[in-house]
């Protein structure tokens, strides 16, 4: 109830600033795409806070396998935006694009709350087989050995193997099972597996449509130079993390309390009221996210079939293939190779037929950024997997739910983004704006920070177990440091992209969080460790392996941020001054924006 309270104060404090900001100084439409954008983070959000445990208690994946289908998923879901921001550019328009895509999303996640029968797992041990009993959800399970009618509490040994606790001697199973001497089986529900799979391939192909567009709308609400810009985007990322805070909240709850289609299933309502508020608040948009070529998108392909109908026939039916592809990581990553030999292969090809000297180094600036947010968002997005983990085994959580904890990072992102897009205006105004390239090293420098200051409190953990506050601390470090690059970044991506690619180059910037995601399901499948049942069998060794990766995390991301502000200095030249006020050369930039929107 306290972080219910909290949530209460912290966003009415935060939240009425923001909307009053937003009422006189911003356009109408930035609070249409904030409202829809906000619904739309919250059913993603409360579905991610829980699914790693659904993946390792309900389903019963072991860590490895857990992360690497959870890498799996995130990485399309930032994938699929490539095509999603092609077809918006040439076809749909941006606003199209977003509907169709929240249908879509709409639909994964209802589809998320048909849950299906529980894993079931047995130890087989000298050709006898005995059930493991499992009740509760997150760190509220409770999992026993079923010997004999009775249930018996288990525990890791010094050579990996099962000591059962209560166990008598000349009993039906020795009280220590060495290593090897005995096999664990898990029988899955085939329907409630599969319709998993099918939630989670519609909500990657509708955030392939949603995801790239939905920015870019934002972007083309302000004139190019236009100061408001980036506080705009800053105060659209509190309405994401509006609706992931509350999400991680009362999805967290409901999943634990009730059961995981219960908090699933508020993901879907909740996706359900963005669809709905982004489709009543068209007006406010003014004519932005048109489609580029309206009699094209009529124009009949297939008999009475519209381009436009084609194209969302086609998304539909290309569910079934990212149904099979999410359920091979292997191939994943195949997919990822190609979408980043296609993407760099494009972008030189554009640098080098089709832009200016200015367009050149602006574009090869955004690159820049792009790489620098994939070493980023590793670090980053490790809060879904070995953070969450970490958070239901080795942390005392006084009360509050391992998934709860991933409402840190949003509620300190209520309470220090108007901070942030006041302080951005008021530079930004002033013309001391500091270059992207300097704040993007600022935020690697503090999410490598964050890992750290865990590793080196350490020994504060009590029975293997780290204060609340500490983990608290890891989150505020990697607040701030998002708050450095992740809205900068994609206001500065709108900017320094030529206007005729500029969702296919927000699309790259998502494909760099893909990147970021596939790799970082990888990484915590690395800092895994065994499990019964979905429980950990010893939590000294879970301790060990999560301080020993987070050493290693903290390291990589402060490097890099060095790196990165070293590099500042000497790039920062090529903005060529996009940040300050319309420039003679900036106007036919704006002009192919207005064209692209369909208001010329």
């Amino acid at each position: 109830m306290l972080i219910l309270l909290i949530g209460i104060v912290v966003t009415l404090v935060t939240g009425v600033p923001v909307l009053m900001q937003m009422l006189r100084n911003h356009p109408r439409g930035l609070l249409i795409l904030f409202f829809a954008e906000m619904w739309e983070r919250f059913s993603y959000y409360g579905m991610r806070g829980i699914l790693i445990f659904y993946l390792t208690q309900h389903l019963l994946f072991d860590d490895s396998t857990a992360g690497a289908q959870y890498g799996s998923y995130t990485s399309l879901v930032y994938l699929l935006p490539l095509l999603g921001g092609l077809l918006a550019d040439r076809y749909l328009g941006t606003r199209k694009a977003v509907a169709f895509g929240a249908l879509l999303l709409v639909a994964g996640h209802l589809t998320m709350a048909v849950e299906g029968t529980p894993a079931k797992q047995t130890l087989t041990y000298a050709g006898q087989t005995y059930e493991v009993a499992i009740e509760g959800r997150m760190e509220a399970r409770q999992v026993h050995l079923m010997v004999a009618g009775k249930p018996h509490e288990f525990a890791a040994t010094a050579d990996g193997g099962i000591e059962v606790k209560g166990m008598a001697p000349g009993g039906p199973l020795p009280a220590v099972m060495p290593k090897g001497t005995y096999e664990l089986k898990n029988q899955v529900d085939l329907f409630g597996k599969n319709a998993f799979y099918l939630a989670v391939a519609l909500i990657i192909m509708g955030v392939g449509f949603l995801k790239p567009n939905i920015s870019t709308i934002v972007g083309q609400l302000y004139p190019q130079g236009d100061p408001r810009r980036d506080s705009g985007f800053t105060l659209y990322y509190y309405g994401i993390n509006l609706g992931a805070f509350w999400a991680s909240v009362l999805c967290g709850l409901l999943g634990q309390t009730v059961g995981w289609w219960a908090g699933f299933g508020l993901a879907g309502v909740g996706m359900a009221a963005g669809f709905l508020v982004f489709v009543l608040g068209k007006k406010h948009l003014e004519g932005h996210g048109e489609p580029p070529n309206p009699e094209l998108l009529r124009q009949k392909i297939a008999g009475p079939i519209s381009r436009e109908w084609l194209i969302y026939l086609g998304g539909v039916l290309g569910v079934i293939p990212v149904w099979f592809l999410v359920q091979s990581n292997q191939f994943v990553g195949y997919a990822l190779y190609t979408a980043i030999i296609a993407a760099l292969g494009f972008i030189f090809y554009f640098l080098v037929t089709q832009c200016t000297k200015v367009e050149r180094e602006r574009m090869m600036l955004a690159m820049v950024l792009v790489f620098g947010s994939v070493v980023f968002f590793t670090l980053f997005e490790q809060a879904g997997t070995s953070l969450n983990l970490f958070a239901a085994r080795n942390v005392d959580l006084m009360g509050i739910t391992a998934a709860q904890t991933q409402s840190f990072n949003a509620g300190f992102i209520l309470i220090f983004a108007p901070i942030f897009a006041a302080m951005w205006a008021y530079l930004g105004a002033r013309r001391r704006m500091p270059n992207p390239t300097l704040t993007f090293g600022l935020g690697l420098l503090q999410v490598g920070l964050g890992f750290l200051v865990v590793v080196w409190t350490q020994g504060l953990a009590v029975q293997y177990q780290m204060p609340l506050f500490m983990l608290g601390l890891l989150y505020l470090l990697h607040t701030t440091g998002e708050l450095f690059l992740s809205p900068v970044g994609l206001s500065q991506i709108t900017k320094l992209s030529v206007a005729k690619v500029v969702s296919f180059m927000m699309a790259v910037w998502f494909l760099a969080s893909s990147i970021a995601q596939f790799v970082g399901g990888r990484i915590a499948g690395l800092m895994g460790t065994e499990t019964v049942g979905g429980q950990v069998l010893d939590p000294a060794v879970a301790f060990a392996t999560s301080m020993d990766g987070f050493n290693k995390l903290g390291w990589a991301g402060v490097a890099c941020g060095a790196i990165f502000v070293a590099l500042s200095f000497a790039i920062k030249g090529w903005a060529h001054g996009v940040d300050t006020p319309t420039e003679p050369e900036e106007v036919p930039a704006a002009a192919d924006v207005e064209r692209q929107a369909g208001r010329a």
